[in-house]
């Protein structure tokens, strides 16, 4: 019989390097383009530290040995002439490679700048790096996901209210990045990292599911649609969701979800309640009856409809908008609901960027007169407290609000769009984006509150859905979900019969509005792809006036916010920057490290 084999007593080497006795080399390249094969690096920048101390710098314009595209000169302010007279990047990589020796290497979004650095390693004929790598982005991924709204490094810097303000220059970002990078070790340290290894493990979390011991609690759950409650042991709903797969959507929770609201929900999660539902859209309608019902601590959605607003036009001699808790039933214009008074007030602020509506409150008479405020002798209001515009007069500047909230913004739209232009050209690039974003809401809003009110006029409406083998038959009245099933589709006249009876003997709605989000839901269902109607006893119709202009307005809005985001503003930061910044830096000389 073998002898027994001795326990491995393990060493302190077996713990790892601890995280401040690592150098690190952040780094940031900036390039011709995004594909390593086929573009070049332009500038190289990066940031020795360690134990939070930086240790030295480099930097240096490298001619790429091919032009510089126009939209990249525009975003980083290279061009091909600052880098005419720059070596070429087999006589900078020698130099940075010594400048990174034994070392760790850190960057935001690393998997571009590795790969850029190792495709010029591999046409000179180099090894490829070695170095570990952390990424900063999926850091942030894993340890603020749920405090921010992205993962780029502009939010980021701006979350961490970090000195350096991210240009889009190498040195600039290089040196944001070692801020973030400090903010985001100090996270770190709340999940146990003490080491390098432990850092890098941490990066690739991914691939390790958390929670891995109560996927279990998913075992039991079908591959069909419907809605899911995580429960406490005591039984408190701690989450109210909806998925068209439920066991793959709740499995996903046991895996990559890192953020930490999920990882405190799950170590309080008991066990998870489900129900199956025959479509995705009454699963959609379930889960905002549910989280409307038990206000789970952790959904943050449609649990606080009271707090629900409308924005309308007033009804008097000199109309204004304002904010209320119910739509009017005066025959007064409005928009809604929204989701609060601050988003409420956003809607307002997109009228007045390009309407002069009067903002005061009191009422105005045949004989009222009190002084003008500020805005008239800004020339943003008409001043009719002093008698300085007529009736008839003002009545056309509300017509054209009134326009838009009956579902016609293209006379808004385009004063809109011509101010966003006008401040563009002046290089008010923030104000711009500004307008935009709030353009973008009230064009939604109003769209929203369009289609709603068309899908309560429809009364009876019955719908369906085809798809390759089946389809989804739904039946409404005045808005709200009566009943749905998924069907063959050679059943499908039968069944919306059934559904039709169904739906004309429900009750009508007692809330001329219904009730909002469950609508809201419904009707953005019923605008998506595909969706047919079988049967409608009211009216179901866009307005004719504006719709088409309305719809090419809101689309193009999202693609522009999709996009562009807040590039006009890094822009704007970024030639602030370049004027702030000495000339040598901006010229691209190398900055000698102090300690080599």
């Amino acid at each position: 019989m073998p002898a027994a084999r001795a326990p491995h007593q393990p060493s302190f080497d077996d713990l790892g390097t601890p995280l401040h006795e690592v150098t690190f080399v952040v780094v940031d390249l900036e390039t011709t383009g995004g594909s390593p094969r086929d573009c070049r690096i332009t500038e190289f920048g990066a940031v020795k530290i360690r134990g939070g101390e930086v240790l030295g710098e480099f930097q240096s314009l490298v001619h790429p040995g091919q032009s510089i595209p126009a939209d990249i000169s525009a975003l980083t302010g290279i061009t091909d002439g600052m880098v005419a007279r720059r070596p070429p990047v087999e006589a900078v990589l020698p130099t940075f490679l010594e400048f990174c020796r034994g070392t760790a290497l850190v960057a935001h979004n690393a998997g571009f700048d590795v790969g850029f650095l190792n495709a010029g390693l591999a046409r000179l004929s180099y090894p490829t790096l070695t170095n570990p790598v952390v990424c900063t982005a999926q850091l942030a991924r894993r340890l603020v996901r749920d405090e921010v709204r992205n993962c780029k490094l502009a939010t980021l810097a701006q979350f961490f209210s970090c000195r350096t303000v991210p240009v889009h220059r190498a040195l600039a970002d290089a040196r944001a990045t070692v801020e973030v990078f400090h903010g985001l070790l100090e996270r770190a340290g709340s999940f146990g990292v003490l080491t390098l290894e432990d850092l890098v493990g941490l990066c690739r979390a991914g691939s390790a599911p958390l929670f891995a011991s109560r996927r279990r609690l998913a075992d039991g759950l079908p591959s069909a649609p419907g809605v899911y409650a995580f429960r406490s042991a005591s039984g408190e709903v701690l989450y109210v969701g909806k998925a068209t797969d439920l066991r793959s959507r709740v499995r996903g929770y046991f895996g990559n979800d890192t953020r930490r609201s999920v990882m405190s929900m799950m170590k309080e999660t008991d066990r998870i309640d489900h129900r199956v539902c025959p479509t995705p859209v009454e699963a959609a309608v379930r889960e905002v009856r549910l989280i409307q019902q038990h206000r789970p601590r952790f959904n943050h959605r449609s649990k606080q409809p009271e707090r629900r607003v409308y924005v309308r036009l007033t009804r008097e001699r000199f109309p204004r908008l304002s904010i209320v808790r119910s739509p009017p039933t005066d025959g007064s214009p409005w928009v809604g609901p929204v989701s609060s008074r601050r988003a409420a007030e956003r809607l307002i602020a997109a009228v007045h960027d390009v309407v002069p509506l009067r903002r005061c409150t009191p009422r105005i008479g045949l004989t009222t007169r009190f002084p003008a405020c500020a805005l008239a002798a800004m020339g943003r209001c008409p001043a009719p407290c002093e008698g300085a515009v007529s009736v008839d007069a003002y009545g056309a500047v509300v017509a054209s609000v009134a326009t838009a909230f009956a579902g016609d913004v293209s006379g808004i739209g385009d004063a809109a769009l011509a101010r966003m232009r006008r401040l563009a050209a002046a290089g008010r690039f923030e104000e711009a984006a500004e307008g935009r974003d709030r353009l973008r809401a009230l064009v939604a809003a109003i769209r929203a509150t369009r289609q709603v009110a068309s899908s309560i006029a429809a009364g009876v409406l019955v719908v369906v859905r085809p798809a390759r083998e089946h389809a989804d038959v739904v039946a409404l009245r005045d808005g709200v979900l009566v009943a749905s099933r998924r069907v063959a589709a050679a059943d499908v006249p039968t069944v919306a019969d059934q559904f039709r009876a169904a739906a004309e003997a429900a009750p009508a709605a007692s809330d001329p509005q219904g009730p909002g989000e469950e609508v809201a839901v419904v009707t953005s269902w019923l605008h998506g792809d595909g969706v047919r109607v079988h049967y409608c006893d009211g009216t179901h119709t866009s307005p004719v006036a504006g719709g088409r202009a309305t719809e090419e307005l809101y689309h193009r809005l999202v693609r522009a916010h999709r996009t562009t985001g807040r590039a006009a503003a890094e822009l704007s930061q970024k030639r602030r920057r370049r004027i702030a910044q000495p000339a040598q830096q901006r010229d691209g000389v190398v900055a000698a490290s102090r300690f080599s």
